[in-house]
């Protein structure tokens, strides 16, 4: 296994944990208390994408390499993306408020839910990443 294959299954790992726990977490019922949570889990992102940057380029993610990244994507870019985060993890506490009320069948429907935004949300990091490292770490054709 090489070492781009290795760093991509560590990856998929780590953003399926990541995944799950943001599943796990949605899942338990918190009458009015929604939006806390989500601030909760949008620093589980937030340490989803460290950790994915993290084994990618064995490195802390820094203020200047994101001050880096942001020019290389744009900051028009980046602040649609973060509009869109924002926007979908108010929802996912609006509708969470909502489910509550069915029981266990609504909760397990807002842990699928959370869970694959987060596993989306991270994949899309992970690719960004990957784009990244296999620029910096050419791979020499067989």
């Amino acid at each position: 296994m090489s070492n781009l294959e290795k760093k991509r299954l560590d990856v998929a790992l780590a953003i399926a944990g990541y995944a799950v726990g943001s599943g796990a977490a949605v899942a338990v019922p918190t009458f009015g208390g929604e939006l806390p949570k989500q601030v909760l889990l949008s620093t589980s992102d937030v340490l989803m994408y460290t950790r994915i940057w993290k084994i990618y380029f064995e490195e802390d993610l820094s203020h200047s390499n994101l001050m880096e990244m942001l020019t290389q994507v744009g900051l028009v870019t980046v602040a649609a993306t973060g509009v869109a985060y924002i926007v979908a993890k108010g929802s996912t506490a609006i509708l969470k408020e909502f489910i509550n009320w069915l029981g266990p069948l609504g909760w397990g429907a807002t842990a699928a839910i959370a869970g694959s935004l987060a596993a989306l949300s991270g994949a899309a990091w992970a690719l960004y990443c990957d784009y990244l490292y296999a620029e910096r770490n050419p791979q020499p054709s067989i």
